[in-house]
């Protein structure tokens, strides 16, 4: 399906983001709301390159609120957060824009633009941070090609299955080569058939370099890959377990 190798020649700058330390780091971390709702409570994580992490836990348990904390949407009350070192609550505004771009997110709902086609909706998302034509041009075939949508490349989302939105916007996540894809139920919206076919793309991704970490509730296939699994239950982490099921009796 793939020439993945030719994508991801441009490894190095992720890789030397990073170095030996851990790409995210949570140190005690909670967040509270104004309401007085504790989201989270004294989180304390680490993710390190190459990892495959399923973030799991039912509706309210905090997985929203970590996800915000890791693309800087959303500060610590309390803790620290760090990526590649770099304590994120002390990142400039003027930053953020540029940290984000080595961060991939994947969401349930897509988020495709509507009015462009799949090869205008990748490219976009370079265009809009000055990238180079001819990078673009090089760079949008081939992370089609990596998610399997050459052929579609000039089809409207509304033109496409679930499935096929679903590889696009994972190839705009990937635009900027992140050193960690974040993906929220990126197979919510999906039929067990295809949402299975999404995640052996996250794993080629995956084996690839890419840190992966997952949101979901999909249990049977969470309890199939056996990956690390990060469990948070009413804003506390209850399990960081390698090789784990969904749950554990």
């Amino acid at each position: 399906m793939t020439d993945a190798r030719s994508v991801t020649k441009a490894r190095p700058a992720a890789a030397s983001l990073i170095g030996d330390e851990p790409l995210i780091r949570l140190v005690d971390v909670t967040v509270t709301y104004p309401n007085g709702k504790e989201a989270l409570i004294n989180v304390d994580l680490e993710i390190r390159r190459g990892d495959f992490i399923f973030l799991v836990g039912p509706s309210g348990a905090g997985k929203s609120t970590l996800i915000r904390l890791l693309i800087r949407e959303q500060v610590a009350t309390t803790g620290r957060v760090y990526l590649a070192g770099r304590d994120l609550a002390r990142v400039s505004r003027s930053q953020v824009h540029r940290l984000r771009r080595r961060i991939g997110v994947v969401f349930q709902d897509f988020r495709l633009l509507p009015n462009k086609t799949v090869r205008e909706n990748v490219a976009f998302a370079l265009e809009v941070t000055g990238a180079p034509l001819d990078e673009i041009r090089r760079r949008v075939p081939r992370l089609l090609a990596l998610v399997g949508l050459e052929d579609q490349a000039q089809q409207l989302p509304a033109q496409l299955s679930g499935g096929e939105q679903q590889r696009a916007a994972i190839a705009r996540a990937l635009v900027h080569d992140p050193a960690i894809l974040i993906a929220d139920e990126p197979t919510g919206n999906l039929d067990p058939v295809t949402g299975w076919e999404i995640v052996q793309l996250l794993l080629e991704i995956n084996a690839l370099g890419t840190t992966l970490v997952v949101a979901t509730h999909n249990q049977e296939i969470v309890t199939a890959l056996r990956r690390r699994v990060v469990a948070l239950e009413q804003g506390r982490m209850v399990r960081d377990e390698v090789g784990a099921a969904y749950r554990r009796g």
